[in-house]
């Protein structure tokens, strides 16, 4: 019988073929006592576990870095990375033995029961992007139970045996599942848990596989080897299709793989409309090994260098060389293009010194700009490293979560207080830095001319200016739902900021989830948008839809959209903008 399971796309494309089922390690462990004389036996069990998981993501790391070449590499040998730092943690690898030995229990109880521990911290992020990390805990947490039991990490001989339309279906894939998954005909991903910003998200858009996750049941629905088909765009699985909608997605499948090729050939072509007005496309990044996928996005700089992604999975802050290092390793790698780095979006739930601290202010608290203000040191060192790297390239300064005035002038004091320091000693920097601000909360969008009499450029945050502006929770699961880029309010704010910064001669971009959302490419062409930044995978279909746009054309029906204050009818302009 067909029908039909709706999740969320993550990766488009159009995948047909055979579900295998995998099968994780359970963190569902029994609990024994361990005789005295047997403890340090046990201890030693839970340490050659733990090496054989080093051993396993050392070779992974190698793998990615000898044959992964290409966009995918970058994405992959940081989680890796991320896996191994986790592993390397003393809150993971040491205290399970000091455990065993307290309690006189199983590695594996000891180690759930730290595991229940590191999860506890993670109960009250608010961020996305840092809630899906504590399931690199879990997965790391996973692999060990598995190697306790005896489990490696190969691919299992029955996989390496099937077809190339192998659609994996899975409670949760690990970034090291993924990988190794991905050499043996995988068709494409779909697990039960999981967002937009969880590894199979990321790893899946820059292999250009399809995915979707948080189907919830999809492995108590499906059975091994059904023919099934992922739509990875619209984010529904079609259990046992019948023949006439297998003949509708076979087609559709062409037309992707089509038009996948068609995206290639406009990498190097410059993003200009059909009235001839220029866009720069730029990517988003959260580190120096982010650059590959860059370069091979065809993006003009970096717009967005989440800095804040050094400090963080680490029990110590990063020195003022490091993060030197750091942010010319990026500049010269540009080669002269732009790269906009954002100064410290830490408090709330990003933390430097990992998750312990993880719910120590709210999102509203301390954070971002103001964290760096009260918390000097820490701000002097990064804006040191920055002016000092400034002189490899073309290095600006972006400031987050600004408010108001008095937050800038502090923030260029600073800057200017950073620049003397350097004078003083001797040190070589750049003396001329363009420094501007974040547009993430509407008292800054609405204040706007204050920002532009001080700042030299502007980056719009869409995802916490939404946030803030509909007073929702996009984290929260009961409002969630509520979370809408195409609210009036939104939109009026977007294209006020668009268009007085505009007026002001003063450089505005987008950098939040809008910019990469092609269905919102055109509307915000029409709001006067020339600079989008965004995640490198989503940069070539965005160029693709500025290449085939007009804004003569487009503004008259953007005009439109923003009178509109009924849904249904908003919904309706935007889609015929995009027919």
């Amino acid at each position: 019988m067909s029908f039909t399971i709706h999740g969320l796309g993550v990766s488009g494309g159009i995948a047909i073929g055979h579900a295998h089922l995998v099968t994780s390690a359970s963190l569902e462990v029994d609990h024994y006592q361990i005789p005295e004389e047997f403890i340090a036996k046990e201890v030693k069990r839970f340490d050659k576990a733990v090496k054989q998981v080093r051993t396993e993501l050392d070779w992974l790391e190698t793998d990615v870095n000898t044959t992964h070449k290409g966009d995918a590499s970058a994405d992959m040998a940081a989680f890796v990375t991320v896996h191994r730092m986790i592993l390397q943690d003393p809150s993971f690898s040491d205290v399970p033995r000091e455990i065993i030995r307290r309690e006189s229990c199983n590695a594996e109880w000891a180690l759930k029961l730290q595991l229940d521990e590191l999860l506890a911290h993670f109960a009250d992020v608010q961020d996305e992007y840092l809630r899906e990390r504590k399931t690199d805990v879990r997965q790391v947490a996973e692999r060990v139970i598995a190697a306790l039991g005896g489990q490696d990490s190969a691919v299992p001989e029955k996989l390496r045996e099937r077809a190339e339309d192998t659609i994996l279906v899975a409670h949760d894939l690990s970034p090291a599942d993924v990988i190794l998954f991905k050499d043996h005909k995988v068709a494409a991903f779909v697990t039960d848990v999981g967002g937009a910003t969880s590894h199979t998200a990321i790893l899946a858009r820059s292999l250009a596989i399809p995915a979707i996750v948080a189907l919830h049941t999809s492995r108590e629905l499906l059975r091994e080897d059904e023919v099934i088909i992922v739509d990875g765009t619209q984010g529904v699985v079609i259990v046992d299709p019948d023949e006439t909608v297998l003949s509708e997605y076979r087609l559709k499948q062409h037309q992707w793989k089509l038009e996948r090729q068609k995206l290639s050939r406009i990498k190097t072509a410059s993003a200009e409309t059909l009235d001839g007005v220029h866009i720069e496309l730029h990517a988003n990044i959260e580190l120096p090994i982010d650059l590959d996928a860059v370069k091979h996005s065809g993006a003009t700089g970096v717009g967005l260098f989440r800095s804040e992604f050094l400090f963080m999975n680490r029990k110590d802050l990063p020195t003022e060389d490091e993060q030197f290092e750091a942010y010319k390793a990026v500049a010269e790698g540009l080669k002269g293009k732009p790269v906009v780095i954002r100064t410290l979006d830490l408090g709330a739930d990003k933390t430097a010194n990992g998750p312990d601290q993880a719910s120590s202010h709210s999102a509203l608290g301390l954070r971002a700009i103001r964290y760096c203000l009260a918390d000097p040191l820490l701000f002097n060192t990064q804006l040191r490293a920055i002016l000092r790297a400034a002189r490899h390239g073309d290095v600006r300064i972006l400031i987050p979560m600004l408010a108001g005035y008095n937050e800038i002038k502090q923030t260029l004091a600073a800057i200017a207080r950073a620049k003397e320091q350097l004078r003083d000693e001797g040190r070589k920097f750049a003396d001329k830095i363009l420094v501007g601000g974040m547009i993430e909360i509407p008292a800054a969008a609405i204040a706007l001319p204050m920002f532009l009499r001080h700042l030299v450029f502007l980056s719009i945050g869409t995802n916490d200016l939404i946030q803030y502006t509909l007073a929702i929770d996009r984290t929260d699961d009961s409002v969630a739902h509520l979370y809408d880029p195409l609210h009036p309010a939104v939109l009026q704010l977007v294209s006020s900021v668009i268009r007085q910064a505009n007026a002001a001669n003063v450089p505005v971009a987008v950098c939040g989830e809008m910019a990469g959302d092609v269905n919102m490419t055109r509307m915000l062409l029409g709001f006067g948008l020339r600079d989008f930044s965004m995640h490198p995978a989503n940069v070539l279909t965005v160029k693709q839809r500025v290449l085939m746009s007009s804004v003569a054309d487009i503004e008259p029906a953007v005009a439109k959209i923003l009178k509109a204050d009924d849904p249904d009818k908003l919904r309706s302009l935007v889609e015929k903008l995009n027919a």
